[in-house]
Formats: C-alpha cells, structure tokens, sequence
C-alpha cells in the first residue's frame, strides 16, 4: 500500500474517532478486531475519496442503530416450521469451505420464491446470514487460515471496474472440475455434486445435502445459535415471536438504475435475443 493510501486511511480513522458511542459499538461489530481493512472496503467502493467513504460508513452505521442490527442474532424466527418455509424458498447457504479456508457460499439466482412468508421475514432472515457470517463464520475462518478473511460487494460485470472483472471467472455447466481444483468434493455445492451414470462414488445414492436446507449443519448451527444467544439475553422469559421491520432509505435514480441492469443480467439466459426492457 502505497504512503498516498495510507495517508487517506489516516484521515480516515482520524474521523471515525469522533463518532459517538452507539457507533463505535457497532462498528466494532462490523471489523471485529480489523478497523483498517474494513474503512479500506469503504474507500475503495469510493474510490478512495475520504469524505464520500466516511459519509458511506456514517450512514451504514446509523441504519445498523436505527434496525437494532447488533441484536437481530438473538431474534430466531419461530416456530421451527415458519423458519424451515423460509429457508425452503430463499436459496442460500453455506456448503463447506475451500482449500485455503475460505466459506463457499451457494446462492439459487433466480430460484428462491420468497412466497412462504412476509417479506419482512425474508428480510430478517437475510440479515442474520449476513451478521453470522461476519460475526462468526468469517472470524472463525480467520483464525484457521492465519490471515483475515473478509466479504466484499459484487455486482453484475456491466456495472463493474476493470480491476474487478479481472477478478471473477464464469464457469461452464455447474463448474465442478473447475471447483474442485480449489475445494474438496464435500464443500461442493448440492447442485454441482451429481455423478454421472448412476455414479455414487462420492455418496451412498449419489445426491448430497441440500446447503440450502435448514437440516444442512450451516443452518442447523445459525438456528441453534440464534436461539442460544436469545435464551442469554432473555433468560427465563419465553421468546417473542415476531418478523423484524427494518427501514431502507429512497433510492437515488442511479441506484435504481443499477437494480434494473441486476435483474436483467440475471434473467439474461432465459432471454435469447439479450435484450433488457427498461
């Protein structure tokens, strides 16, 4: 990194030590433990300009406060049965980790129906992934690997910078001799995990767990933690059932502009001609 980066982070963390403390709490749940790489994904979604980066970061921690995000991990969905629709029409999970230790994350583009459930049970669904995942997923990850382990933002290649393209490969088919070049056959995704011919080398009848079920182990142990960090909090009261609201602010014109591409680049297969209405 070169001493014109390193100064830019410097003023950032000279910032960043002026916010209150409800902010600093929740940051803290964001970096957890690495506050220079993580102010260095928000600079570098901004291209490095330090206001724009800070007013990103300001504005992230203050919906986290407003949506009580530092709590939602001791908020299960319950009963059982209205978590399992949930997790039956919102495909993604976690099915195992790289060679390198890095989480495979498998997400069903274009399959989930999300029509089990109000929306804002999908919503806080989404978010408890996302918080268990760099809360505890990611860290865990870390200490096995020796070396931090973080997510970033990935759109569709047509909003993406050249630096980033260069970063991301398409695979053929469901990819699986490519993955397998950096996984083992048991980190596999279920969908890239069918043998041929009636092979079942690799299992008993030749089909594997399903990641994006609630019986796969990663969504057995978010449940389970979920619910054990909610008995800490409420011990000796039942636990409320209820979805969590939470507030998203307006889109800005390009922001929806860049929705609809999304959309579009995702439905793009089933369109022969490749064209997007807008």
């Amino acid at each position: 990194m070169n001493s014109v980066n390193q100064e830019t982070i410097m003023q950032f963390l000279s910032l960043m030590e002026n916010v209150d403390e409800r902010m600093k709490g929740t940051f803290q749940n964001m970096h957890h433990g690495y506050p220079t790489k993580t102010l260095v994904r928000f600079l570098k979604a901004r291209e490095w300009n330090v206001q724009k980066a800070h007013k990103l970061l300001i504005e992230c921690l203050q919906w986290r406060i407003q949506n009580e995000i530092d709590n939602i991990l001791a908020k299960p969905i319950i009963p059982t049965d209205l978590y399992r629709a949930v997790r039956d029409s919102q495909l993604v999970g976690l099915s195992g980790y790289s060679k390198e230790g890095l989480p495979v994350i498998a997400i069903g583009v274009g399959l989930s129906t999300f029509d089990k459930a109000s929306v804002n049970y999908y919503v806080k669904s989404h978010i408890q992934m996302n918080e268990y995942r760099d809360r505890v997923v990611l860290p865990t990850a870390t200490k096995k690997s020796g070396q931090h382990i973080n997510t970033c933002l990935k759109a569709v290649k047509p909003l993406l910078q050249e630096r980033t393209k260069r970063k991301i490969q398409v695979l053929q088919g469901c990819g699986r001799d490519e993955l397998l070049k950096i996984m083992d056959y048991s980190s596999l995704p279920h969908f890239c995990g069918k043998e041929g011919s009636g092979s079942s080398r690799h299992s008993s009848n030749g089909t594997r767990d399903n990641c994006f079920s609630l019986d796969h182990t990663f969504h057995q142990q978010l449940y389970n933690y979920i619910k054990q960090q909610a008995m800490l909090i409420e011990t000796g009261l039942p636990i409320r059932q209820g979805s969590v609201h939470v507030d998203f602010p307006v889109p800005d014109p390009e922001d929806t502009r860049i929705a609809k591409t999304i959309q579009c680049e995702f439905h793009r297969p089933a369109n022969p001609n490749g064209l997007c209405n807008h």
